[in-house]
């Protein structure tokens, strides 16, 4: 271990304060496809739990999402309705028949567009529910990075209290390293005390071997949080990909002591995907990134699947899609 990373180790402040950039240890890793799908393979092919424990891990799950609205057509009254549903996930009858109505049931965060970060703060006002904006020109990322360093700054100040920012593709296509690492680096240092989530947007990044070097790039320039997608690409979050990307927040564990937070979104509408993103997680890295300060899943209608699983834990019945609004 470098003398820098034993200096990370003993200051071991509450949240990633990042490494110099070390590109003997990104560039040695190279992930086998292979084996990484068998793996993924394994975890979707297991029967689901049942019964009593598949609500006590539908519960778990509800409070590891970012309930998400980032449509073209959204607005004011929309992301209204959206902190309400997150203010009240679950239906009070569902949750007094499972007998948790007195635990605290309800997502790791509201996620909007800037616009709207004003307005979901106001919504949420009396909860402890953070806002999370997402920034830098999403999704696509290629605004001025000036432009992007203030957005941040902006949804800070209008009261988010977690930034999704993205990076941009061609600097991992392309190998440019180093400016993939000073971007994060500021990006971080515009967040202030809000936690930053990095979006990878795998989907657009060739190969495996890209994430994961992305991953630990993201980790050593502060990221508090790496995500796969913005839910914009063509293909989001799969499980070969969340392998490769755990993992190395499990080598960045291993190397500084330091739990980095993983998100993965897009795609992840029903409830039984949803757990076995929560198997993933509880294998390859233990119990303690089973909580929303590491966990989360950026989703929209994943909430409407898994309130109708609940409610056939208790009735027997599933409910109409439509009798379970989201917004």
């Amino acid at each position: 271990m470098t003398s820098a990373h034993q200096k990370v180790v003993s200051i071991h402040p509450s949240r990633n304060p990042g490494l110099p950039l070390d590109l003997d240890e990104v560039l040695r890793h190279r992930v086998n496809r292979s084996a990484v799908e068998t793996r993924a393979r394994s975890l979707s092919g297991r029967r689901s739990v049942k019964k009593q424990w598949q609500a006590a891990w539908l519960l778990k799950a509800i409070t590891c999402i970012d309930l998400t609205t980032l449509a073209g057509d959204d607005t004011e009254a929309r992301v209204r309705r959206l902190c309400a549903k997150a203010l009240q996930p679950v239906r009070p009858d569902i949750l007094q028949q499972l007998n948790v109505e007195n635990l605290r049931i309800q997502p790791g965060a509201v996620c909007v567009y800037h616009q709207f970060v004003k307005t979901a703060v106001s919504a949420l006002q009396g909860s402890d529910i953070p806002v999370a904006a997402v920034s830098t020109g999403f999704p696509a990322g290629l605004s001025p990075l000036s432009t992007r360093l203030s957005e941040i700054k902006h949804s800070v100040k209008a009261g988010a209290r977690e930034i999704d920012i993205v990076i941009e593709r061609q600097l991992v296509l392309t190998e440019k390293w180093q400016s993939l690492y000073n971007m994060i680096v500021k990006a971080r240092e515009a967040c202030g005390e809000a936690h930053l989530k990095v979006i990878l947007a795998t989907g657009e990044l060739g190969t495996l071997n890209n994430v994961a070097r992305a991953s630990m790039i993201a980790m050593m320039a502060g990221a508090d949080f790496i995500k796969t997608s913005t839910g914009k690409e063509s293909v989001n979050a799969t499980l070969p990909v969340s392998l490769t990307m755990v993992r190395m927040i499990r080598r960045y564990h291993e190397l500084t002591g330091f739990k980095i937070g993983y998100k993965p979104a897009g795609g992840i509408s029903d409830a039984k995907t949803a757990l076995q993103y929560l198997l993933m997680m509880k294998e390859e890295l233990g119990n303690d990134w089973l909580q929303p300060e590491l966990f989360r899943i950026g989703a929209s209608s994943l909430l409407t699947d898994i309130e109708r699983q609940l409610e056939h834990c208790v009735s027997g019945h599933y409910a109409a899609y439509e009798h379970q609004p989201l917004v």
